[in-house]
């Protein structure tokens, strides 16, 4: 697999059935292996993140390598509501890159803090937030998930 530079964009319509296969592989990757069955099959037979992306991805901004995405983040207000990499893409830079670009949006905005969540099994994730200087705020049942998760809170002030 090439490794050109990260470009990062806002997303377009062209863009859909990629997004669409950035979240089901993110899904099956990071997820799946932890939820009960019952979340897993509402999941994929709701369209959960096909959906999503149907909805909200004019607000997605995209990482590109070598013309492939490589990975999405969607934010609104100081709050990101979403991050994925494709994961032949993680480790590479490209979940910092999108971070970076949202956070100077999120102050540029007026914000003074990016804040964002994810579970306490997704270990990977937290160390990705901490690395880049994210604070655990806070942590509270995962009631959308219905698998008795953890969410944890991150903030990061900025400057």
């Amino acid at each position: 697999m090439a490794n050109g530079p990260i470009t990062v964009r806002k997303a377009r319509l062209s863009d859909l059935v990629a997004l669409k296969k950035v979240l089901r592989e993110t899904f099956e990757g990071t997820w799946l292996p932890h939820i009960t069955q019952a979340s897993a099959q509402r999941y994929v037979e709701t369209d959960l993140g096909g959906h999503y992306v149907e909805e909200s991805w004019p607000e997605f901004t995209i990482a590109e390598i070598d013309g492939e995405i490589a990975g999405l983040i969607h934010w609104r207000g100081d709050f990101i509501e979403a991050l994925h990499v494709r994961v032949s893409r993680q480790g590479q830079g490209v979940g910092g890159k999108l971070l970076a670009h949202a956070e100077q949006a999120i102050r540029a905005a007026g914000f003074r803090q990016a804040r964002l969540e994810t579970d306490t099994f997704n270990e990977r994730a937290q160390n990705v937030y901490k690395a880049v200087g994210y604070v655990e705020k806070d942590r509270y049942p995962d009631d959308e998930w219905d698998s008795g998760f953890t969410t944890v809170l991150f903030e990061k002030r900025l400057g």
